[in-house]
């Protein structure tokens, strides 16, 4: 299994410096988000241009082989600029695996007691696929239950716990990341295709859910992204066959993604609410 939650390629990502002057506040200035899943890959590549925004972070992983990852995301972000201003960090890491409900509502704690305010925005980019990708004839069930176990479960109890916990009257974030998948519907990834559908299904309703609260909930589906998770178990041939399939002829990088996540968490977004954003450069 390929974890999309801790998956990345490349060079390490650096913040942008920031190029507004220092009495003028950021989009996010101050404001608390959570990116499950960062620190590798797309989340990773969020949760620092959140971070470049002027948002507070907490870096979540999943495992004892992801904690060193994590922590140099969250130096980077309080190497930054914007934390040099002060000794208080800007971010902090959290290991907790979102399918579990007692560690996703202990991540939420630890976010309020370290920032000393309510949570404003959840992304959650936490996912896994079966890197073999096999047929519904070949998938087993124990690999069936534990793709739904991440990606649908905990995007539930992520969706049901930053319901109740994140900052209402304006402000309030969810994105929860999908996949192009659900709409190229491609062979070999039936489980993750329909996991991530269970995903979209649930942040339109709850986005109706959330009326009169201010928050909003959004999807972003990204397409083939050059991640680690894309990589696993394709051949070279493969990865030149998707992006034959694409019209920008080259796979998505994690910095096509990181700004549409970023714009909307802040308050310009408002007027986009339950609605499935695909960024995949026409491949669907």
């Amino acid at each position: 299994m390929a974890s999309e939650s801790e998956t990345s390629v490349g060079n390490q990502i650096q913040i942008p410096s920031p190029s507004l002057s220092l009495s003028q506040p950021q989009p996010l200035q101050d404001r608390v988000a959570i990116v499950t899943g960062s620190a590798r890959g797309i989340g990773q590549a969020i949760a620092l241009h959140l971070g470049s925004l002027g948002a507070k972070l907490v870096i979540n992983h999943t495992s004892s082989n992801s904690t060193h990852e994590a922590e140099l995301v969250a130096s980077q972000i309080n190497n930054s600029l914007s934390s040099s201003l002060n000794n208080t960090p800007r971010a902090i890491t959290v290991r907790a695996d979102v399918s579990d409900p007692t560690q996703l509502k202990s991540l939420f704690d630890k976010a309020e007691e370290a920032f000393n305010s309510p949570v404003h925005i959840l992304v959650n980019s936490a996912g896994i696929i079966d890197s073999k990708y096999p047929t519904i004839a070949n998938t087993s069930l124990e690999n069936f239950d534990n793709i739904f176990r991440v990606n649908a479960r905990g995007a539930f109890l992520c969706c049901k716990e930053a319901a109740n916990r994140i900052k209402r009257g304006g402000g309030g974030r969810i994105i929860l990341l999908s996949t192009s998948l659900v709409g190229a519907l491609k062979p070999g990834a039936a489980a993750y295709t329909a996991s991530k559908a269970a995903v979209e299904t649930m942040t339109k309703i709850l986005a109706k859910e959330l009326r009169g609260t201010r928050i909003t909930a959004n999807c972003v589906a990204p397409g083939p992204i050059a991640t680690e998770l894309f990589f696993t178990g394709k051949t070279e041939e493969q990865v030149k066959g998707v992006i034959e399939e694409c019209p920008l002829n080259r796979l998505g990088e994690t910095k096509d993604v990181a700004p549409l996540v970023g714009f909307l968490a802040t308050d310009a977004s408002e007027w986009v609410n339950g609605q499935v954003i695909r960024v995949n450069g026409g491949y669907v």
